[in-house]
């Protein structure tokens, strides 16, 4: 049994049972679509479910749907209240995770973007850890490369494109490890299976540039301004090579789903100490703060869901 009752489907809230779309649609044959992550926090001293930048994240899926000639129903800040009004109808009091979706839905055979039925769902379960080890992850980089901008925009969060994200993860996994981290075409580290990846070296954060083939994750946004900021840490955004990880201080992942998750180990070899180092035990300390709306000058970033 689904740990949800509701779902947003066809512009309304209906029973998760009523969303349902035929194995004919064009989504379930070439996956045709786009979707969205988005974590709601709460916060027990207030007792209030606070959604992380809402508005960024629905942006981020207007983007990704422009790319595959979708065309979305509402504006960012409409698909933010339809979402609220979603979670209070499910009467959450505990961390969730939005699954907004954005997709072609007619039922024929032929593969294009253009000319066919576009779609609208979302749906919010209760959610905690998507990575166990958020402490300590032991990491391989994995033998499939990241799909290049030219073949699947990894910019954009196409369901399709997940397939790549799918063979990396399963092959690490299947070899003992946590987690995957995969190159780009020209053997630059790109990111983690599905997120993004940091380095500290020499006192400073290193993660690739928006151009090798990488989300513009939210979250690594987000980890970026909070150590400049909070940390008095600088983040220098340019490509990096395998051997890189093998000599880092400290290095973690980045996301949505897996938060601020420390890496500990990458293809055996431990990373710094080989285990979650002081900076990175820091910048989730901030993180989490922020989340739950406990740091003032971030509270911009949170949406609550109950009125008061």
């Amino acid at each position: 049994m689904t740990p949800n009752r509701f779902a947003i489907f066809q512009g309304e809230i209906v029973s998760i049972e009523m969303a349902q779309i035929s194995i004919m649609s064009h989504i379930v044959n070439y996956g045709t679509g786009c979707f969205g992550g988005i974590r709601g926090y709460w916060n027990e001293g207030e007792q209030q479910l606070l959604v992380f930048r809402p508005l960024d994240h629905f942006k981020r899926l207007r983007q990704s749907a422009r790319m595959l000639l979708i065309q979305l129903p509402l504006n960012e800040q409409q698909l933010t209240d339809q979402l609220l009004e979603l979670i209070r109808r499910e009467e959450y009091h505990q961390d969730v995770y939005a699954r907004p979706l954005a997709f072609k839905n007619s039922p024929l055979i032929g593969v294009r973007l253009h000319n066919l039925e576009d779609a609208y769902a979302c749906f919010a379960v209760p959610f905690g850890r998507y990575l166990e080890k958020e402490e300590g992850l032991r990491a391989t980089v994995s033998s499939w490369r990241r799909i290049d901008d030219n073949v699947v925009p990894a910019r954009g969060k196409i369901i399709g494109s997940y397939v790549n994200s799918a063979f990396a993860k399963s092959e690490a996994q299947l070899n003992g490890f946590d987690e995957a981290i995969v190159l780009t075409a020209g053997g630059h580290i790109a990111e983690g299976s599905a997120e993004n990846i940091f380095l500290l070296r020499d006192g400073k954060l290193v993660t690739p540039p928006i151009t090798d083939n990488i989300l513009e994750g939210i979250t690594r946004k987000t980890i970026i301004q909070l150590a400049k900021e909070q940390l008095g840490i600088d983040t220098v955004e340019r490509s990096i090579d395998r051997s890189e990880l093998y000599v880092a201080d400290e290095a973690f992942f980045t996301g949505t789903g897996c938060q601020v998750a420390a890496i500990v180990e990458v293809d055996r070899r431990p990373i710094g100490e080989g285990v979650m180092g002081p900076t990175v035990e820091k910048l989730r300390e901030v993180f989490f703060k922020t989340v739950r709306g406990e740091i003032p000058c971030y509270r911009e970033w949170c949406t609550p869901v109950y009125s008061r």
